[in-house]
């Protein structure tokens, strides 16, 4: 079975945990690592010869649009991370759909694609957020990939389905693929969808999972990860214990990770995994 690989391309200080330190007004006058950290996601897939699907933010494409071009020119999937990496639930409406609409429009000059997938930032479409499906559908994307089905502080619908599957809006149906998560008991869901559950957590744990999605469930997993978590000398900038622990811990055994991972599993973009993300599709 073919998985899904998926790219949230962001620099080190954009992740949420790192939000309580800078913000947006900082971003111009901090040090850029996105671009020797995106080649090196460029060069990890490229040794395996996987396409993968990169979730670019705005904010990146408006700035170096020279590498948004070079992902697409290796004919990777291009997909939208919003433009300012901020909380769904925190913009509201038409915050979103400004923030998104600009994004596409950064992405867009930058690469000539126009993005069909959606990654909203820390996984931000949770219950009081659901209005978002809508707006991408009414902005003409085909998919998202921004709801996990687990309980989490920041993000999450616990008891969400955990497979691809069309949802029905106003809009327009649109495609939801959840990022890997087994189900442990009746009433527990676990992630295992790569981020800081693959650099934190044993490579086994992963693995395991992965064979369970496939072989037992046979659902593809939807696997993610950042160019910061295979740079091990960016800057740390997030504060507190949890916040350090989440987004530092695990960072020099990433790509060694993310290697084997390649190695010993099948993957591909999202849209080649689940074909009818590449257009709108009738809602079940």
């Amino acid at each position: 079975m073919t998985n899904a690989i998926t790219i949230d391309v962001e620099d080190y200080f954009h992740p949420s945990e790192v939000q309580s330190t800078t913000n947006s007004l900082d971003w111009d006058a901090l040090p850029s690592r996105v671009e020797a950290a995106t080649l090196r996601c460029l060069d990890l897939l490229g040794r395996h010869s996987v396409r993968g699907t990169f979730f670019v933010l705005g904010w990146v494409a408006e700035k170096y649009p020279a590498l948004i071009r070079r992902i697409a020119d290796a004919k990777h999937e291009i997909a939208c991370h919003s433009y300012a990496h901020a909380l769904v639930y925190d913009l509201g409406p038409d915050r979103f759909r400004a923030d998104t609409r600009r994004a596409v429009a950064a992405i867009s000059d930058a690469c000539g694609v126009q993005p069909r997938g959606y990654r909203a930032p820390s996984y931000s479409i949770t219950k009081r957020s659901l209005w978002a499906l809508d707006i991408l559908a009414e902005l003409g994307f085909s998919y998202d990939s921004s709801i996990v089905p687990i309980t989490h502080d920041r993000y999450g619908i616990p008891g969400y389905p955990r497979e691809a599957r069309p949802v029905a809006t106003p809009s327009g149906a649109i495609l939801e693929i959840p990022p890997a998560t087994v189900q442990l008991t009746a009433q527990r869901t676990s992630a295992v969808g790569g981020g800081g559950y693959l650099r934190l957590l044993p490579y086994a744990y992963t693995a395991a999972g992965v064979r369970r999605l496939n072989y037992v469930d046979r659902i593809p997993a939807c696997i993610y990860f950042h160019p910061w978590e295979i740079d091990p000398h960016a800057p740390r900038m997030a504060n507190g214990m949890l916040a350090r622990l989440r987004t530092y811990l695990g960072l020099s055994a990433m790509e060694r990770k993310l290697d084997r991972l390649l190695t010993e599993f099948r993957f591909g973009a999202i849209a080649d995994v689940f074909p009818v993300a590449q257009s709108n599709v009738p809602a079940h």
